[in-house]
């Protein structure tokens, strides 16, 4: 949380469609906000909206896919790769610092919840730390999205330099 995933996403869209290289971006939680009855899991719920979604964007061409989303375990990073059907899957992880991660969520997030979620940045930044699930990693830390976001489709092999 706060390290920048659903700005960054947004600006390497943008870099993408100047380029006029088809794909779709998908902020995954945006799919799972919700209040569910006590049964339903929001994340069972955000997987099954991700699925028809990646249907719809088959449907019309797209086999590039953009994902936002702090993934918090290998059970759940195959289930993604999964629904995606992803051939090939890269994954990145931005980072920041604890203060500035904290203080991005805290400008963000003005609601009831506000210290719930500045206080999950330093959990799920432990809990990233130790999955190591990702590729490679790209700092968010005073830069600006668009130098965040053209590195990270370099590395991805998205784009050239």
């Amino acid at each position: 949380m706060g390290a920048g995933k659903t700005t960054v996403l947004a600006e390497a869209s943008d870099i993408l469609a100047l380029r006029h290289i088809t794909h779709a971006a998908i902020d995954l939680e945006a799919l799972g906000l919700a209040h569910l009855p006590s049964a339903a899991s929001n994340d069972s719920v955000m997987y099954r909206n991700l699925q028809s979604v990646c249907k719809n964007y088959a449907f019309h061409g797209v086999k590039r896919l953009l994902l936002a989303r702090a993934i918090e375990d290998r059970a759940e990073l195959e289930l993604c790769r999964g629904i995606v059907s992803a051939t090939s899957a890269v994954v990145c992880r931005l980072t920041a610092s604890i203060e500035t991660m904290q203080q991005r969520v805290k400008i963000r997030e003005l609601g009831v919840s506000q210290r719930e979620y500045v206080a999950r940045v330093a959990k799920l930044n432990v809990i990233l730390d130790r999955a190591r699930l990702e590729d490679f990693t790209i700092t968010s830390e005073n830069r600006s999205p668009t130098d965040a976001a053209h590195e990270t489709l370099v590395k991805a092999g998205w784009i050239s330099n």
